[in-house]
């Protein structure tokens, strides 16, 4: 199957997943590879409220994990995913989302250069 988006991990991206338990780590990925291929499904992709942020989420042993992402669709449909959260509450923390948005906005800045 053919995939809609390509999918870019920041560093700090990849070192989450490297830290997440192996079978979270492989149900994250399938999530991604999911939603990448035009799965839409906001159990593992999902776009947050007054925001321009979206997180791929997983959940294992009754633990949520949430990778938080962006898109770039200038040159080719990218997702950009900036950092990962183990969610220990209903509500995400917006101190999460203020840094993604701040990933996302040296992003496009430094893009244009």
């Amino acid at each position: 199957m053919e995939y809609v988006f390509r999918v870019m991990l920041t560093d700090e991206a990849v070192d989450f997943l490297s830290s997440m338990p192996a079978q979270a780590r492989d149900k994250m990925n399938g999530n991604i590879s999911r939603a990448a291929k035009g799965e839409r499904n906001t159990e593992i992709f999902k776009k947050l409220q007054n925001s321009e942020i979206w997180e791929f989420r997983a959940e294992h042993r009754k633990i949520s994990y949430r990778l938080f992402s962006f898109w770039d669709s200038d040159e080719e449909t990218l997702v950009i995913a900036t950092h990962g959260i183990v969610k220990k509450t209903q509500k995400t923390p917006s101190k999460e989302i203020a840094k993604a948005e701040a990933i996302r906005k040296k992003y496009f800045n430094n893009k244009q250069i």
